[in-house]
């Protein structure tokens, strides 16, 4: 079960981040590389992030991490692709 999916939770209450600049971000049904692109954001955009999850770890724009964040049911992005401002964790883990 995701932790505070999009159709439960208040989107007042979420914050959204932005996503690398210029860049068309796969999102993926799972945490890694190996699950399926469910859909592709476009270039400049925002998400929210109801909780994190350990999974592939990605180089991307923001540096080398295994953290994904879970944007909506069942969608992931890797972190290494969110301008969170850490490096660590931001949102409670996925239980």
């Amino acid at each position: 079960m995701v932790m505070g999916s999009a159709a439960t939770a208040d989107a007042t209450t979420i914050p959204t981040y932005p996503t690398a600049p210029g860049v068309r971000l796969n999102v993926r049904s799972g945490p890694g590389t190996n699950y399926t692109i469910v859909r592709v954001l476009p270039a400049d955009s925002r998400v929210p992030i109801f909780c994190q999850t350990p999974g592939t770890t990605v180089s991307g724009y923001y540096g080398t991490s295994n953290i994904w964040d879970n944007i909506d049911s069942g969608e992931y992005v890797s972190d290494t692709y969110v301008n969170t401002g850490s490096d660590g964790y931001v949102a409670s883990r996925c239980g």
